[in-house]
């Protein structure tokens, strides 16, 4: 075999997968879908999503920590803003609080969810788990402030009915939203980036581990290729999954649960490759790159998808719902404090985790029968 083939392995899954996902996007595009189609597009789907995933921790692989963390996060994040783009767009008023549902889920299932199983992964492989606190405080802090503004004051505001931000309201939430985003980016990859990188058990929270892995870096064209084929799945999975959200809404709607659930599956959906790199992290003792990928992921979705719905809301009719319920407000703060008390001594045990997998369970159960 050349060694432009083992450069490029044009037969392996990982390339043959998005291809088929376009393929699949191309005939099944403005079409209403059989059964049996959908559950084809939806396999598509999957696969593309765990490609893309793939693709994001080749070039993570390459640019080193915590940049690698940065990439996974805004892949993911670039999949669920424009599915709840493209979802808003056909929904009508029934999506008016898809990107409400969809960004608090984003955020509840990585700092309950990938949070708790890095950390339980972590105190089972060492008997506790260690990481740097600066960081992850500072990760922590950004996300409760976005949070805050973003979802929990819309419900206060009084310049419109309903828990809605006026015009002005939802730009200087967007404005905001950037603006914070980029400020945590600016510290985690340039000013502060030590407070970022990995921290092994041998060390007792004390120091840091290097960039990169036990696996040499792959060459530059193997990243831009990985690049390119990143690229590539994240448009199949906008695609597919705007060729089956029908399905899900029915079945949702089916099953009588409330419309909400719709953006927990969607967040789900995007999520699962996230926590599946955070648990092989946590498994290989780098409980910091686990949260690094969580955090960002959670300041990721608020930070890019707020100014997204809200540059999007210049032509999409219907209200725009962003303000939460009271129960969600209740779990929206139990998370803060929870995850301030793991964090603050950067070591956690299984304990930690525990309560963090509860709190997830929690908002679960919640939003199947609220």
């Amino acid at each position: 075999m050349s060694s432009a083939a083992r450069k490029f392995p044009v037969l392996d899954w990982t390339v043959l997968v998005p291809v088929a996902a376009i393929i699949a996007l191309a005939f099944s595009w403005g079409r209403d879908l059989p059964g049996v189609a959908v559950v084809l597009v939806a396999l598509c789907l999957a696969g593309a999503v765990l490609a893309a995933v793939h693709h994001a921790e080749v070039v993570a692989h390459r640019v080193g920590e915590p940049f690698g963390s940065l990439v996974l996060a805004v892949a993911v994040t670039v999949i669920e803003v424009a599915l709840v783009v493209t979802l808003m767009a056909d929904g009508g008023e029934k999506s008016a609080s898809l990107a409400r549902d969809t960004v608090f889920a984003a955020v509840m299932i990585t700092c309950n969810g990938i949070v708790g199983l890095s950390l339980l992964v972590g105190a089972l492989r060492n008997r506790v788990a260690v990481f740097n606190a600066e960081g992850s405080g500072a990760a922590l802090a950004t996300v409760a402030t976005l949070a805050t503004l973003s979802l929990v004051l819309p419900t206060f505001t009084t310049s419109k009915p309903g828990p809605e931000f006026s015009a002005a309201q939802l730009t200087f939430a967007a404005v905001a939203s950037l603006a914070l985003y980029g400020l945590f980016i600016a510290v985690q990859t340039v000013r502060h980036r030590d407070y970022f990188l990995p921290v092994t058990a041998e060390h007792d929270g004390g120091g840091t581990g290097g960039d990169g892995g036990h696996a040499a870096p792959p060459t530059t064209p193997a990243a831009l290729f990985s690049l390119a084929l990143l690229v590539v799945a994240l448009v199949a999975v906008v695609g597919d999954a705007k060729a089956v959200s029908p399905a899900i809404e029915a079945g949702v709607a089916e099953a009588g649960m409330p419309q909400a659930v719709v953006g927990v599956v969607i967040a789900l959906l995007v999520l699962l490759p996230e926590t599946l790199a955070a648990v092989r992290a946590a498994r290989r003792d780098r409980v910091q790159t686990s949260l690094n990928l969580a955090y960002g992921s959670a300041l990721a979705s608020i930070g890019l998808t707020i100014p997204a719905i809200a540059l999007a809301s210049l032509w999409l009719s219907g209200p725009l719902l962003l303000g939460l319920g009271a129960v969600h407000m209740v779990l929206l703060a139990l998370t803060v404090v929870v995850g301030a008390l793991t964090i603050v001594p950067g070591r956690a045990t299984l304990l930690q985790g525990g309560v963090h997998l509860v709190l997830l369970a929690a908002y679960l159960f919640l939003a199947v029968s609220p």
